[in-house]
């Protein structure tokens, strides 16, 4: 399993970012995948996460309303993207996208996983 994310970037609070995860050696029938945030010097916190087997999704309190989990499957191209609106500076951070375990198709966060990107930086500043 490989991992690209992109989509970061400067934005003001209140604003919206995107971000894209590319999938590759992937089997979507029998993972997940989890978006993750670290800010400085902080460790990883889950902030979402998709099963790709039914699209069910996980949301930490701080992002229910506000973020939406996606998962498109074209070809042999597969994208989990995170829509994050109303940004708010305490979200600043490196966003990485992870594999995720499944219990029962139910995606379960953990950062005890081999496959991470390489993140991808959202900073929020005005």
């Amino acid at each position: 399993l490989q991992l690209v994310e992109s989509g970061g970037g400067l934005v003001q609070p209140g604003g919206s970012l995107r971000l894209s995860c590319a999938a590759s050696g992937f089997d979507p029938d029998r993972q997940a995948i989890g978006w993750f945030r670290q800010a400085p010097g902080k460790g990883r916190e889950g902030v979402s996460c998709i099963s790709t087997t039914d699209a069910s999704t996980y949301y930490a309190d701080s992002a229910k309303g506000r973020f939406t989990i996606s998962f498109s499957r074209d070809n042999a191209k597969n994208m989990v993207y995170l829509q994050m609106n109303s940004l708010q500076p305490e979200e600043a951070g490196v966003y990485y996208c992870a594999g995720q375990p499944t219990v029962q198709d139910m995606c379960v966060m953990t950062v005890e996983t081999d496959y991470w990107g390489q993140g991808t930086r959202v900073t929020v500043s005005s």
